[in-house]
Parts: C-alpha cells; structure tokens; sequence
C-alpha cells in the first residue's frame, strides 16, 4: 500500500476504498457485555470504547497490549512571525527530549505501556512562508504523509499520534480557516503562552494565507498541502495508515485534529476509526469537533501537544478493555439478571 503512493491524487483514490469496520465483532461484543455483572449501558463510554476497538480489532473481546504513541516534529516558515513564545530551535531540543525519554508524553506513555515512536522531518529545512506561497511541494507532502503512514506499528492495538513544531498551532488555525472560514480569530489560541502582540501577529498570519489560498483551495488535502506542517502531514498520513492496517486511533487535540480534519474534509468517512481523546483549551479545537462530529472523552485543559491526551485517554480505553474482558458473567457469579 505505501509503495502506491506517489502522488496527492493516489491518496485522493486510495481514500475513496478504506476499509470499513467489522460489525459482526461488535454484535459479538455487546453480546458478550450483556452477560456481565452490571445492568445494560451502566458503563456509559467506557461500553462505547469497548464496541470500537472491536468494530477496528475485529475482536469481541478487544486487547489493549501494544499501544503506540507516534511523535512527529516539523518546522514552520511562518514562526519567523514571531508567533509562538519559543523560538524554532526548541523543536530539535524537544526531539532530543522525546528520544531521551524526559518528556511528558514518555512518562505518560510508560503509563500506558505504550511504545513511543519519534520521527523528525527535515528540522534543518522548514516549511515555506505560507502568507506567501504554498507550505510545501507536493513531492514533499508525499514524502511527509509516506513517514506518518511507515511509522506505524503493524501490530498496534491502538495508536496515539501526537507532534512537536514552534509554530504549528498557527498552522493548525491557518488550516481550519481555510475548511471552514469564519474570522481568523476564531481559530486562534494562546498556543505556548504567547503575549497580545504575537497573538495579533498569528490572527494577521492566518487571515493572509486564507486570503493567498482561500479561493483555489480545491479539497483537504490541498488545504494540507498549502498551509499544514510536515509534522501535520506525518499525522494525517499516520491516521491514514492505521485506517488500512485496521489500528483503532485514539486523535490528540487542536493541531491532531487539525491533521485529521484534512483527511475528513477529502473523504468523510476516513475517521470512522478515529475517537478523540481530549478537548484542548485551543478555543478552534472545539469548533473543529463540532465539524468532525466527534465528541472527546476527556476535557482536562490540556494543550501541550505530543500526543498526551490521546495516551491519558488511552488510559481510559485500557480500563474500559479491562472491564470487558475481567468481568464475570451473570452465570458463573451466580447473580440473578431478570430484573436488570
């Protein structure tokens, strides 16, 4: 599959033929959770988890024993806008962090007993200036999307992408504006902490490059093309590779989902696969799962990146697996079911 990929148009058709869910391993699994000791539906979400990692697992009894955190760093023409409140060196600082195991997403992910995979791409070479011209060539949107798609574990029970690159969440808003339009400010955040004058300078950025790109945009892979990080892309492409290595993906906040979106706004059932794990305090992250139509499991005012939401959530479905798969039945406990 990642040998056909050559071009933005074969990611278009490859979209057209995902693969879907499997609906019987979720007949079987609500079967097997009516025979649990609880009354029907007293799990809440936690039952909702368990019926999509079947659904994707193709499992009624679904596992949760090799997750992966997937981190992708990129860097961005448009942070010499002075747009985020650390300059780009942090981000190849950070990816020594990340490989070095001293970051929030590694403890996290020990939590989870969650493999942690670190791909940088080209940090030495930072997208184009957007307000300007396109993000990136086509050639090397391929080649961004192609890292995302070979970094996933083929075994993964589940995967939890996350990103590290000054400037992303400006990219972030540049490519939900372009989606789905409103004012420029509607999209945009503190990001890493920034000060009112660099606020300003990111609303200025976002709202030039919808006026450069907005009326020829054709779809959301362009929009990807024009406006995303390479980090974005290596996240779209990660997503789409688990969607046909059938990998259930538990999304991140406002710059996962801003990847995501991309795919969505191309194909919209490419993220029937997807469950989103928070809600980021990025006021855009909200409107943008109002346009996905996802709800997020948890809404802890995180908006720190590298995939710590999707892993603490992942917390969530291991707990979730637990209860499915541990619990005994009715019968074998001895309890009376008639009248729940």
């Amino acid at each position: 599959m990642l040998r056909s990929i050559t071009s933005m148009d074969d990611i278009r058709r490859l979209l057209k033929v995902l693969p879907g869910p499997d609906e019987e391993a979720a007949i079987q699994a609500v079967k097997h959770d009516s025979r649990l000791t609880k009354p029907r539906g007293s799990l809440g979400r936690l039952e909702e988890i368990v019926l999509w990692l079947s659904r994707w697992q193709s499992r009624d009894v679904p596992v949760m024993g090799r997750p992966q955190s997937c981190v992708f760093a990129g860097n961005h023409g448009i942070a010499c806008y002075n747009v985020s409140a650390f300059p780009a060196a942090v981000t190849r600082q950070m990816v020594e962090n990340f490989t070095r195991g001293g970051a929030a997403i590694n403890q996290l992910a020990g939590v989870l007993g969650a493999e942690v995979t670190v791909r940088a791409l080209h940090l030495d070479q930072p997208t184009q200036d957007f307000t300007i011209e396109p993000a990136m060539s086509e050639a090397s949107c391929v080649e961004a999307f192609c890292v995302g798609f070979d970094a996933v574990d083929p075994d993964a029970t589940l995967l939890c992408p996350g990103e590290m690159g000054i400037g992303n969440t400006t990219s972030a808003a540049a490519i939900c504006h372009l989606l789905w339009g409103g004012r420029a400010a509607d999209w945009i955040g503190i990001g890493t902490g920034i000060d009112k004058a660099q606020y300003e300078r990111k609303v200025d950025v976002v709202a030039r490059s919808y006026q450069l790109h907005g009326d020829v945009v054709t779809d959301g892979l362009d929009v990807l093309q024009r406006v995303g990080g390479l980090e974005i892309v290596a996240m779209a492409g990660a997503i789409f590779g688990a969607r046909w290595l059938r990998i259930p993906v538990m999304l991140d906040g406002f710059i996962c989902g801003a990847a995501a979106a991309t795919l969505f706004a191309t194909s919209r059932d490419s993220l029937m696969h997807c469950m989103v794990g928070h809600g980021s305090s990025e006021p855009g992250h909200r409107l943008l799962l109002e346009r996905i139509g996802k709800r997020p499991l948890l809404d802890l005012d995180l908006r720190l990146g590298e995939g710590t939401g999707a892993v603490i959530a992942g917390l969530i479905a291991r707990a979730a697996v637990a209860c499915h798969s541990g619990m005994a039945s009715f019968e074998d406990a001895g309890v009376d079911s008639g009248h729940l």
